[in-house]
């Protein structure tokens, strides 16, 4: 029997999460585009509920949550913050920190993971390079095994947190080449801590999200010991795609969740703004449009929180490797693009206004604007689900 309803406890997390982020974070949420950081005391109270990596085990200072209800504290923190960049804080570690969580060595889960739920470090995944983006094949950076521990050399770029993992410690889940010659079979994932000798970090200044850094680091010959290598290896490609696969589907909710607040400071501004002696709610050309686009995301979000329920399937045998790829694909396919669309229309209610820095929603508009290919471009979504339903013997890439 079908059911769309949350669990009490889901809903009693979503309304401690909403009143936390309702009450701290909107009001803030624009002045991180000023100080390009996440406030201490946000980030604080983050970890003091809980929220930051809550998919990690509790054994780690986790609360061993679902994926479902990790889109629940992904919606929220969207609707809260404008600019994006709590919401990709919490996401990455989210993630990353789940797979860390499944796949790492005890030492290392025991060493990294309780400073990474207490707020002290930040937890990334870093696989993007210049010529190495969807294509994770195409990475150069190497990993070399020498005695007890290994030694690695390359560049990542495009990586978010690295000023925060460089200054606050932690570091980046991160992969390379073990074995060239055997293709997708020869990569190993590994953390990597970015306060080692040899790291040499670089910045790079976003369009949005700019309470959080993006950037990348040279790596230059860094030993990590065994105990940081993530699954086993030359198994880095497939865990590290599974990983990408949690993101997306937060990144699905995140996108509904801020396209749906906009309309909300929308339908707001259409009761209020009058035009011709009536307010503009008034005018069906708009009333058709907030329907349309109200449509659409409230599909996007019952497809994201399918997915991410099929991602929790799989765990309890319910469910398929491929039939996750493609729940979760789907879902991120027009993520972006139909919650850009919503926020630019809410952008032109507002006419000049909308224009402004003053405006919320241009900076909603930009930071969702990095999900068409953040964890995976849309062409990418359309790649995996056309992948699933003909057959890998009519995949185009091969």
């Amino acid at each position: 029997m079908l059911d769309f309803t949350f669990t009490e406890e889901q809903e009693m997390i979503r309304e401690s999460v909403r009143d936390f982020a309702q009450k701290k974070i909107a009001p803030i949420a624009l002045e991180m585009e000023k100080t390009k950081q996440i406030p201490e005391e946000i980030i604080k109270g983050m970890a003091e509920l809980g929220l930051i990596a809550p998919t990690v085990s509790p054994e780690y200072g986790g609360q061993g949550f679902d994926a479902v209800t990790a889109g629940i504290i992904a919606e929220e923190l969207a609707k809260a913050d404008v600019t994006g960049s709590i919401p990709v804080f919490y996401l990455v570690q989210a993630s990353w920190g789940h797979i860390f969580d499944k796949y790492g060595t005890e030492e290392a889960k025991k060493e990294i993971l309780p400073n990474v739920t207490k707020g002290k470090w930040f937890l990334g995944i870093a696989t993007t390079e210049s010529d190495a983006g969807s294509d994770v094949v195409g990475t150069r950076t190497t990993i070399r095994k020498e005695g007890d521990h290994y030694v690695v050399n390359g560049e990542k770029m495009y990586i978010s947190g690295v000023r925060e993992a460089y200054t606050r410690g932690g570091g980046h889940i991160t992969i390379a080449k073990q074995n060239p010659e055997l293709g997708a079979k020869g990569m190993t994932l590994f953390y990597l801590p970015l306060q080692s000798k040899g790291i040499i970090p670089t910045y790079v200044d976003d369009l949005g999200r700019e309470g959080i850094s993006t950037g990348g680091f040279t790596i230059d010959n860094v030993v990590i010991p065994k105990h940081y290598i993530i699954g086993e290896e030359n198994r880095g490609f497939y865990i590290v795609h599974e990983g990408y696969e949690y993101a997306r589907g937060l990144i699905s909710v995140i996108c509904a969740g801020a396209g749906l607040q906009s309309l909300e400071r929308g339908k707001k501004y259409l009761k209020e703004r009058k035009a011709f002696g009536q307010p503009l709610a008034k005018f069906e050309a708009l009333q058709f449009r907030l329907a349309e686009h109200y449509t659409k995301l409230s599909f996007l979000r019952l497809g994201a929180y399918w997915a991410l329920w099929t991602y929790d399937q799989e765990a309890k045998g319910k469910a398929t490797r491929f039939e996750v790829s493609k729940a979760i694909a789907m879902a991120k396919m027009f993520a972006s693009e139909w919650s850009n669309a919503a926020i630019d229309e809410v952008m032109q209610w507002q006419g000049a206004f909308g224009y402004t820095r003053e405006c919320p929603d241009q900076a909603a508009w930009r930071a969702i604007r990095s999900f068409a290919w953040a964890e995976g471009s849309k062409e990418i979504m359309r790649v995996i689900v056309s992948r699933e339903l003909l057959g890998k013997e009519y995949i185009s890439y091969k």
